[in-house]
């Protein structure tokens, strides 16, 4: 069943980064990104509030425990790197193609194998060497495929930018593992404080960064899309969540699983927004998706 749940929230998260490629097109991305902020630190606010009040009990599920400045700080650290990744991945994904972009951001559990490599000492293992030698394949035939269609990736700063975000956000799942497993903070605490932390980082920066400059860029519209950007993402990390209250649920596994992602949203790139050279970009996906079963296969 775990894995059921794991698979939604996958389609969820793909549909996110569709939602998210609409909203950004023709569309300022700073503000595009704050009300997302805003709008998923909504989502929990209500359990932070109610968990302080005793509408939520200590032994529930979804209470979220005071914590002390120590706790407060590793999560201020947290919203820091998740949301550089969110600005370097909103303002790529607003000027590449969909096609180009998800395959690319699968490859973070890949990231996060060589970040726990490094960083916990961990070894991998034949299957997990497979999937990362496959996931290179996979960038470099990638390349040629953005060739195709004038993206250059050595010099092409919106790739620049998806890799940065691809790598932040690998490095948010290491401190993830290091907050939860070493230090022990609650999962919902973590989730909760740093969305409104976020927010807060994110109202500054506007403020000071996109306010007094908004009438010489591109102007900024609402659409009706930007609020299911929160949605999805909120109800693909809930479901994630989910999945991980199950017995024997493995965290790897879901991890790699809500990679898949890529298929959706690569599909919406193809039907929706009419992207080019899919002939290409399908070999890499698939090489992609290898890579990501031969980690599984690694990692079960």
């Amino acid at each position: 069943m775990w894995i059921l749940f794991a698979l939604v929230s996958a389609c969820l998260l793909g549909l996110y980064d569709v939602f998210k490629k609409q909203s950004l097109k023709q569309n300022a991305v700073i503000p595009v990104l704050f009300l997302n902020c805003i709008i998923c630190s909504l989502f929990f606010l209500p359990m932070i509030i109610f968990s302080h009040t005793g509408g939520i009990p200590e032994g529930s599920s979804f209470h979220v425990p005071e914590g002390d400045l120590h706790w407060h700080i590793l999560v201020i650290i947290k919203a820091f790197i998740v949301l550089s990744s969110w600005i370097c991945g909103y303002f790529a994904i607003k000027h590449l193609p969909l096609t180009i972009v998800g395959p690319i951001n699968a490859t973070r559990p890949v990231m996060t194998l060589i970040g726990a490599l490094i960083i916990f000492g961990e070894k991998l293992n034949a299957w997990q060497w497979a999937g990362v030698t496959v996931a290179i394949i996979a960038y470099f035939l990638l390349r040629r495929s953005g060739r195709k269609e004038g993206i250059k990736f050595s010099s092409n700063h919106w790739i620049w930018l998806i890799i940065a975000a691809a790598v932040l956000g690998a490095l948010s799942g290491l401190y993830d593992k290091y907050l939860i497993a070493t230090v022990g903070i609650n999962r919902f605490f973590v989730q909760g404080w740093y969305n409104l932390y976020q927010s807060i980082i994110m109202g500054v920066i506007t403020l000071i960064l996109w306010m007094p400059m908004r009438k010489k860029t591109t102007p900024f519209t609402w659409k009706w899309t930007i609020p299911f950007i929160s949605i999805f993402l909120t109800a693909a990390d809930l479901a994630y969540l989910y999945a991980l209250t199950f017995p024997g649920a493995m965290i790897s596994v879901v991890s790699m699983v809500r990679r898949s992602s890529v298929i959706v949203s690569f599909t919406f790139g193809a039907l929706l927004f009419h992207e080019k050279n899919l002939k290409g970009k399908v070999v890499d996906l698939i090489l992609v998706i290898i890579s990501l079963v031969l980690l599984l296969i690694g990692t079960l």
